[in-house]
């Protein structure tokens, strides 16, 4: 497979290569000859959210984002305004309503801030629509062109859990700033002096959530549908407290570029996470999402600097001396990675780094991870128990507990 296939447009844009974003999100060798839903890699994670001006000048002026594209009324779109952010190959759209009636405005009414689309990237959109029609998926969006001066991009849609999509994007045809309809724009917010040239470089993967008994369901659609493998299983111990617990499956395209771990709540003595996030998302959704750094330290620094708040990590973690024999010498003094809050796991193929915000929006939904990879594929099942527990102490002082 050549560079040009295995990367995306945006990670090439990005100056990201092979060895670096195998450091960066675990990519792996993949020969896609005979996948009948082959994906290059994500496109973009679409937000719907209650006002996109104030939030896209949040992931601007907090996260280091930089203004690529946007549509609006001024471009012709009277139903929405759309902001679109980049950093490294990582790419958001930032959607809010602008007419009374539009579909956008429902969807917030209903979930709140959140991602009603993770688009990704293909080779050829009719081949996987045509495969995901076959094995009973619902196609929201029949293969179809996009032109204007910039040239031509093909797209078509699919379902997922909830009212979650995946928009599936060829835009090997096409040089504009994003897609037809957006036009290029800048911010003219000025970062502080010295303020690095981006903050996190890709993505790593996003968590969905959703219902009791749908898990097992969801990991089946990604086999069946788009031939992805279930790369690890996390259920019972290992993901549980003394009073929540959750059961989760991971899935991942071929290379392994594109990762979703999938949980559902489990019965236990109190509300998980999971029971607290579907009742205030009013159904299942994307939790989370992972974004990878080269620099976790340096990246938690800034990002406080900036009012972002992260889940608070007891010193008892990091004095708890099975975790330093588990985890042994890692780039940085543990307690470097202490005064900040970040957690190390370690495998057999290497540790990670990792560290999680508080929701971002008003509602207990979805949250950011951090996340700094060494050899490790995984996903820090060391972790887990304090993580949870993190995020409990956090229901708890919201009376979701």
């Amino acid at each position: 497979m050549s560079l040009h296939d295995t990367l995306t447009s945006e990670e090439q844009l990005a100056e990201l290569d092979l060895d670096t974003l195998k450091q960066l999100v675990g990519l792996v060798e993949y020969d896609d000859r005979e996948d009948p839903f082959p994906v290059t890699g994500w496109d973009a994670a679409v937000w719907v959210v209650g006002n996109a001006t104030q939030t896209a000048h949040f992931f601007i002026s907090a996260f280091g984002m930089e203004l690529v594209a946007y549509a609006g009324p001024e471009t012709g779109n009277r139903d929405h305004v759309a902001f679109v952010l980049k950093s490294g190959a990582v790419r958001f759209v930032i959607k809010g309503g602008v007419d009374p009636r539009s579909t956008l405005l429902d969807h917030h009414r209903k979930h709140g801030d959140g991602i009603v689309d993770i688009a990704l990237e293909v080779p050829d959109v009719d081949k996987c629509i045509e495969h995901a029609r076959s094995v009973g998926a619902t196609v929201l969006e029949e293969p179809h062109d996009l032109t204007d001066e910039h040239g031509t991009v093909r797209v078509g849609a699919i379902a997922t859990y909830g009212d979650t999509r995946h928009t599936l994007v060829d835009r090997s045809r096409y040089d504009g700033p994003y897609l037809p309809g957006y036009v290029a724009r800048t911010s003219s917010f000025q970062r502080r002096e010295g303020a690095p040239k981006r903050l996190f470089q890709a993505l790593d993967h996003i968590v969905g959530n959703v219902e009791l008994g749908k898990m097992d369901d969801w990991v089946e659609f990604y086999r069946k549908v788009m031939g992805f493998t279930n790369m690890a299983e996390f259920i019972g111990d290992d993901i549980a407290t003394d009073y929540s617990a959750l059961m989760s499956k991971v899935v991942a395209n071929g290379n392994h570029r594109v990762k979703f771990p999938l949980n559902e709540p489990a019965v236990a003595k109190k509300k998980s996470q999971i029971d607290e996030y579907l009742e205030f998302y009013d159904g299942p959704g994307a939790q989370h999402l992972a974004l990878a750094t080269n620099d976790i330290l340096a990246t938690v620094d800034a990002l406080r600097a900036e009012g972002v708040a992260f889940l608070d990590t007891p010193d008892s973690y990091y004095e708890d001396p099975e975790l330093r024999a588990r985890i042994g010498e890692v780039r940085v003094p543990v307690e470097e990675l202490q005064k900040r809050g970040i957690l190390v796991d370690r495998d057999e193929d290497g540790y990670l780094l990792q560290i999680f915000t508080k929701p971002l929006g008003d509602r207990p939904t979805v949250f950011f991870e951090l996340i700094e990879r060494h050899g490790s594929l995984g996903f820090g099942k060391g972790n887990f128990k304090a993580l949870f527990e993190a995020i409990e102490r956090e229901q708890e002082r919201r009376g979701n507990f």
